[in-house]
């Protein structure tokens, strides 16, 4: 089986607005390989043994996914969009739990001379990124979209573009500012070290 075309799921998603539960059926499988690679991708940046598996979370993004209720799905672009937004909510509440949770396993032990280092090894955690994400969308709805689209979906610029239905220089311009902007706030929550 080939890659399934732009057209053809967008074709389905439309269908299934429309009530067509055959065409969630034959969606099914055609999204499941894109979910998939959006789950693994944000797995990858979590620690080790993480509780939460690439399936599991793929599996709860489909159900919150299939389960929304008056959304008109316009694209694929607008579609995949909203499971990357759905996946990081997910993983960022089970960060958050996690954090409420005691301490005592996960905390890193070094000595004084090492603690200056030890920000520069880490890398920007999901939760971090996601308030400041939140921050941004709050000064700049767009440029939030362009990063959630590029960033988290993977989408091209020329994707981009056109999910959002705006000129491509646009969206250069969006993604430019913003990855400076989300620098700037995670260096600032670093004390300065990205």
């Amino acid at each position: 089986m080939g890659h399934p075309s732009t057209r053809e799921i967008t074709q389905l998603l439309v269908a299934w607005n429309q009530g067509d539960r055959v065409a969630l059926e034959a969606l099914s499988p055609l999204v499941d390989r894109e979910l998939r690679r959006l789950a693994r991708r944000y797995m990858a940046g979590e620690r080790r043994g993480h509780i939460l598996q690439t399936t599991a979370l793929v599996n709860e993004a489909y159900l919150r996914l299939i389960d929304w209720q008056n959304v008109e799905w316009r694209n694929r672009a607008h579609f995949f969009g909203r499971a990357a937004q759905i996946m990081r909510r997910i993983l960022v509440d089970f960060a958050r739990a996690r954090d409420r949770e005691k301490r005592g396993g996960d905390e890193i032990h070094v000595s004084l001379s090492e603690a200056a280092n030890v920000a520069q090894r880490l890398r920007p955690d999901l939760v971090a990124l996601d308030d400041a994400l939140r921050s941004l969308e709050k000064l700049a709805t767009r440029q939030a979209r362009v990063v959630e689209l590029r960033f988290f979906v993977g989408l091209s610029l020329e994707e981009t573009a056109e999910a959002l239905k705006v000129s491509l220089s646009s969206v250069r311009r969006d993604w430019s500012v913003a990855e400076s902007w989300l620098y700037r706030e995670l260096s600032r929550g670093r004390g300065g070290d990205a």
